[in-house]
């Protein structure tokens, strides 16, 4: 029984490798690309003319550098390119004679090839990467064999699988990264969802009762039933934009947080009291009453994470900054500290600052964080004072 489970296991595991799909959008040709073939073309071409025991040089040289372009497309057409090569490679190393001194066909510099199985088992799907390895070990075994090197074959095969090896642990650790922002991401979602959804209740409720007033009054004082009715539209268009920014935006079905929902008045108490390193002031300017609720919390959340993260990660800062305008169409804010510049120490509150700019874009705002111009690090955050876009 152990046996079959076993078995069994194996089977579904390379069921899952087979059924695998490829890394979606993987970038084309970049300028790093260019830059290696530019230097593996005078590479091969010096090694062709210059080394002295090169096998049927002119096919070498010409085989080799036609062979360093195939690298432009390893990302996007892995399985095609590691077949084309191998194949090429493969068949000329079986026809070629063997120099006086044992040397074999081939350039040193067509070790290139070896970033093919990396490529292969970074970008391609399951089915792309078992064909692939299984052509290229294929084709390794029969030319040791035909030449009769066993012992180069069990030196080969680690040096091919090796490549993909790396191109699959880098593969699957930036899916899980990947995985990681998606959550954070999510997370946001529905903490902004929580809070609207307290704000459109709170306008639903409003809407009701001005109702109610209007249908009272509507005979008695029409002048009092049309004045409700303003307040029902108004309140209705507010609702409506707040509930654009919920689409999409979802719920894990946990019950609403009761608590109240905290926003610009509530960020002078995210200073600290004097005495407590670092000092964290804070400044209101502008006109900042009236702005709407999502806006207001969004401010807040922010400021309050910015804080929080340069107090963690800022050494030797002694003082905060925080400074909240209100402008005509938007609400900027600022935190700024006097820390020293550690980017290891930054780096590690990167999810924090994928949910921040996850937040602000939801509202329609933007959101920039680094190295302030001489020391300390700087969070600029503009979110527009219609919520979301429309």
């Amino acid at each position: 029984m152990s046996v079959l489970y076993a078995s069994d296991v194996v089977r579904q595991g390379l069921l899952s490798v087979w059924d695998e799909p490829a890394v979606a959008n993987p970038p084309k040709r970049v300028w790093r690309d260019w830059l290696l073939v530019g230097v593996l073309v005078p590479t091969a071409v010096l090694e062709g003319l210059l080394r002295p025991d090169v096998v049927w040089r002119p096919v070498a040289l010409v085989t080799c550098v036609a062979l360093v372009f195939t690298l432009l497309w390893r990302r996007t057409h892995p399985l095609a390119v590691i077949l084309t090569v191998f194949v090429v490679v493969t068949l000329i190393d079986l026809v070629a004679p063997v120099s006086s001194s044992g040397e074999r066909f081939g350039l040193f510099t067509t070790a290139f090839v070896l970033l093919l199985p990396y490529a292969l088992g970074r970008w391609g799907s399951g089915r792309d990467i078992v064909i692939g390895l299984a052509f290229t070990l294929g084709a390794q075994v029969l030319c040791e064999v035909v030449n009769g090197n066993l012992g180069d074959m069990l030196i080969g095969i680690p040096f091919l699988l090796t490549p993909a090896v790396l191109g699959l642990a880098v593969r699957y650790r930036h899916s899980a990264r990947s995985r990681e922002v998606e959550q954070v991401k999510m997370r946001e979602r529905e903490q902004l969802a929580r809070e609207l959804h307290d704000t459109v209740a709170h306008h639903v409720s409003a809407i009701v009762i001005q109702a109610q007033a209007g249908r009272v009054l509507s005979g008695s004082r029409p002048d009092a039933a049309l004045e409700a009715l303003r307040v029902i539209e108004s309140e209705a268009s507010r609702t409506l934009r707040e509930m654009r920014t919920m689409v999409g935006a979802l719920r894990d079905g946990q019950a609403a947080d009761l608590a109240p929902q905290q926003g610009i008045a509530d960020i002078p108490s995210l200073a600290r009291v004097v005495g407590q390193k670092p000092v964290v002031d804070v400044e209101l300017i502008g006109e900042l009453d009236g702005l709407p609720p999502e806006v207001g919390a969004a401010v807040y959340r922010l400021a309050q994470e910015s804080i929080t993260n340069a107090v963690r990660h800022a050494r030797h800062a002694t003082r905060i900054d925080v400074k909240v305008t209100g402008e005509e169409s938007c609400v900027r804010l600022s935190v700024v500290d006097d820390g020293d510049m550690v980017p290891s120490a930054r780096s590690s509150w990167g999810y924090g600052l994928v949910g921040m700019t996850e937040r602000a874009t939801l509202l329609g705002g933007s959101l920039e964080a680094g190295p302030g111009p001489q020391r300390g690090w700087t969070v600029t955050a503009v979110l527009p004072l219609t919520g979301a876009a429309a």
